[in-house]
């Protein structure tokens, strides 16, 4: 239930906490002439007793204005019955244009302090030697833009508090070391930071999310002077070079807990979007895109599965290290079921089992006797020995044969076992790309383990953007 303002006689919402330091809190129970009342948790004071300079507008960490108001530390109410007057009509007009005069005068020092500033960039590259490198290339000279900062005099920041906040705004934009910019002339740096072959490629993908991502709930505070393809170029770099939280912090000059608020908040975001997607195709289209070895030897192959495990960190609670150790890793893991097309495009993935799941239990919880038609075949490897759950539905599975007691097998069958592993190898070629995705090579911290089968999903989704890795016209 809302909180009545303490101050006698009035009868607003309160709004304002009573301050936690003894002295302040003193002169707020004077300025109410309270000296005895002993606040509590739920005590408050509305806005009508504070005056507009209580308020700080102007963020001091990114230079920008509020959203909402915040009271200042050492701000004291003063406005009360006893205190106020009664002001003629004169007065209020006087009132009035003087706040109108002061409002006007901001404006105007806010376009004095970024004037200069881009001029003194201006008049530096036109001294300097070399005036052509300069506007030939479109990344800035960082060090040029830093020794203009030094510049800045002490007088010139001190002359009023909006100019050292535009100040810090232009230089935290000039110490950015990394941005989508960097990008654009260079393939060979977006291959190597996002696993997307170019810049266009980059673009493309983002639209997939767009016009989405321009209004994200953020998992806790909304990101301030971050563009979209830039938080989208945080997570990418998270999840192909596995960069350290504290070092994209570093790269974008922002804080680490931005960058955390960033990831999280995008792995959930993309994973809704893309999620919403049938990705599983129609028998015509897979047979349409389907290699000629596969036409020739399996021709009614509509998926290829295998299972893959991603190393965790090892849990804390004794019944999840017991259900995340994998013998075969000898270390802590999640385990996938993942799917291919003959064609090499990705169409399955399953949610992160422990790595002591089986392979028929994944095949168990899994959807893909629902979406198999009648007839179809799976390939598969060796130790997915389900073909009973499948019977019903009249789906084989095609895996390589056992030696059931025999020394060893005939030639014949050895040859088609041969022919079935290189049909096969697809499936292990599009695991591998998946894991160039660093984040799936190297133990995922304790941190980001709970959206794990997000971010390989993602991971997953972004291979089937790459160039074609099966050749359709290859023979046997």
């Amino acid at each position: 239930m809302p909180k009545i303002c303490e101050v006698p006689q009035c009868k607003e919402i309160g709004a304002h906490q009573f301050p936690a330091g003894v002295e302040i809190r003193k002169k707020w129970l004077k300025a109410i002439r309270r000296p005895n009342f002993k606040p509590e948790n739920n005590s408050r004071l509305c806005r009508l007793h504070f005056l507009e300079t209580d308020y700080q507008n102007i963020s001091n960490y990114t230079g920008t204005v509020h959203l909402h108001r915040y009271l200042k530390k050492t701000a004291v109410p003063s406005v009360f019955p006893w205190t106020t007057k009664s002001l003629s009509e004169a007065a209020k007009c006087r009132e009035e244009r003087l706040l109108a005069r002061n409002s006007r005068k901001s404006l105007f020092q806010q376009t004095d302090t970024v004037q200069p500033f881009k001029f003194e960039v201006l008049r530096h590259s036109e001294n300097s030697g070399n005036l052509t490198q300069e506007y030939d290339i479109s990344i800035p000279n960082i060090a040029n833009e830093v020794y203009i900062e030094t510049e800045v005099t002490e007088e010139s920041i001190r002359e009023t508090p909006i100019q050292q906040a535009t100040v810090g705004v232009q230089t935290s934009a000039i110490l950015k070391i990394f941005s989508t910019e960097l990008l654009l002339t260079d393939d060979e740096a977006v291959m190597f930071y996002t696993g997307l072959e170019s810049y266009s490629k980059f673009q493309l993908v983002l639209s997939t999310l767009l016009p989405m991502a321009n209004n994200l709930n953020y998992r806790w505070s909304k990101v301030i002077g971050l563009s979209v393809e830039e938080q989208f170029l945080i997570l990418l770099i998270k999840l192909r070079r596995n960069k350290p939280d504290f070092e994209l912090a570093k790269m974008f000059n922002v804080s680490k807990t931005v960058v955390s608020n960033i990831i999280v908040t995008w792995v959930n975001f993309i994973y809704d979007v893309w999620s919403m997607i049938d990705i599983w195709p129609q028998r015509d289209l897979v047979d349409y895109h389907m290699p000629q070895i596969f036409k020739n030897e399996s021709s009614k192959t509509r998926v290829i599965i295998d299972a893959t495990e991603v190393p965790i960190a090892k849990p804390s609670n004794p019944i999840s290290q017991k259900a995340t150790y994998s013998a075969y890793k000898n270390t802590n893991t999640l385990k996938f079921l993942i799917g291919s097309t003959p064609g090499g495009l990705l169409v399955y993935c399953s949610d992160g089992y422990g790595g002591a799941t089986s392979d028929r239990q994944m095949i168990e919880r899994s959807s893909l006797i629902k979406i198999c038609d009648e007839g179809d075949s799976i390939m598969a490897d060796r130790g997915f020995n389900v073909q009973d759950l499948f019977a019903s539905k009249n789906i084989t599975i095609n895996i390589p044969t056992f030696l059931k007691g025999r020394s060893q097998l005939p030639g014949v069958v050895l040859k088609r076992d041969q022919r079935l592993t290189s049909q096969r190898v697809h499936i292990e070629r599009l695991i591998g790309l998946t894991k160039t995705y660093k984040i799936l090579q190297t133990p995922i911290i304790s941190f980001y383990v709970p959206i794990a089968s997000k971010i390989f999903f993602i991971c997953m989704m972004l291979c089937n953007f790459r160039e074609k890795i099966v050749n359709k016209n290859k023979k046997a």
